[in-house]
């Protein structure tokens, strides 16, 4: 119900009120005419003093009004009530008091009308809440931005005021200052690239590029890019692919850099040699994606971490090939998607499963 019409019902809802109110009034004010003219045909009163006429209207004309005014406020006691404690819980709403919900009662105009308020004060409560966590989100992304930028940099810098200043002993620990400075940098570059692909995501104007695409074809595609790398590193991909299509409305290059981040978490972490196993299923309107690869010395704690930005695991840490924002920016790109993704470990084995929606084709279409 828009603005204009809740206005419309109330203002006549209003008038109602005033004509019965009114009416009752009439009705009041004829039966003291008819009563007093009786009593005057019995007293047989044929004149009127003017003070006791004038003073007699008056009181007349007052009990009229309090008729009126008592009727007014009867038939409208409970809505005054009602909008009473509207009024009291849109102070305590402005006051800060976000999220305040007021009782509803009945299921008239202003049922509809404290409905709106508390459906403004939920939006209220969760626009706060959001900036809040995205205030908070901020700082703590200049946080770690700044310490993970800090370490190869402070490398970088301290590297070249060796070599500027000649303190190497030959041209081998010259070289070696130079792979170091080359190593740092990459990282830098790596980590600055990753960054602003977050900031990217985390934009709510973000758009993105769909289309239908068969997601057998691009998890083979993705599987058979990485297949060297992964018989280089002694792990064997099993594969489970149940259709042979499994359309998806998506960003293919989005998705594509989801399971490639997915499998550049596996090389980096699974033990060797081990089994890596892959499964892609539809079920329930939506497509299944498993990934699941041995681990050591891992802990639910660091299972509930994996996805938090700047998060890496320790091996991670010890070779620092990990930038902590991987497995971040996978799962806010199936979320963009409207999927989920969450990780599950059992004894050895951590398994990354992603959900996204299968392609419904409209009636239009």
């Amino acid at each position: 119900m828009n603005v204009l019409t809740l206005k419309n019902k109330i203002v006549i809802q209003l008038l109602c009120v005033i004509a019965l109110s009114t009416v009752i009034s009439l009705v009041t004010l004829l039966t003291i005419f008819q009563f007093t003219g009786h009593l005057y045909e019995k007293m047989n009163v044929t004149e009127l003093n003017v003070t006791f006429a004038v003073i007699l209207t008056t009181c007349i004309f007052l009990f009229v009004l309090f008729v009126f005014i008592l009727s007014f406020t009867f038939f409208t006691r409970k809505k005054i009530r009602f909008l009473k404690h509207i009024s009291d819980n849109v102070q305590k709403i402005a006051e800060g008091e976000l999220g305040l919900l007021i009782d509803l009662k009945g299921n008239d105009e202003l049922t509809t009308l404290a409905k709106n308020i508390n459906n403004m004060s939920k939006d209220l409560e969760y626009k706060f809440q959001n900036e809040r966590r995205l205030e908070s989100d901020r700082n703590e992304l200049i946080t770690n931005v700044s310490h993970d930028l800090r370490t190869p940099l402070t490398s970088v810098i301290g590297y070249v005021d060796l070599i500027m200043k000649n303190k190497y002993k030959n041209k081998e620990q010259f070289n070696e200052y130079l792979q170091i400075i080359n190593q740092k940098s990459h990282r830098l570059n790596v980590l600055i690239e990753e960054l602003f692909e977050y900031s990217r995501l985390s934009n709510p104007n973000i758009t993105l590029n769909r289309h239908v695409v068969n997601m057998v074809d691009l998890v083979e595609q993705v599987l058979g890019e990485y297949t060297l790398e992964l018989e280089m590193e002694k792990i064997q991909l099993s594969r489970t692919i149940v259709g042979n299509e499994i359309s998806v409305f998506m960003d293919v290059e989005k998705v594509a850099r989801v399971f490639e981040n997915l499998l550049v978490n596996c090389l980096k972490y699974s033990l060797k040699p081990s089994e890596l196993k892959v499964e892609l299923v539809s079920a329930k309107g939506i497509a299944l994606f498993k990934i699941s690869n041995q681990v050591e010395h891992h802990t639910s704690m660091e299972l509930d971490k994996l996805f938090e930005r700047f998060f890496v695991g320790e091996k991670a840490r010890t070779t620092r090939v990990g930038t902590g924002l991987g497995l971040a920016i996978a799962k806010k790109i199936v979320e963009l998607h409207q999927g989920k993704m969450y990780a599950e470990l059992h004894e050895d084995w951590i398994t990354f499963t992603i959900e996204l929606p299968l392609y419904a084709p409209t009636l239009e279409e």
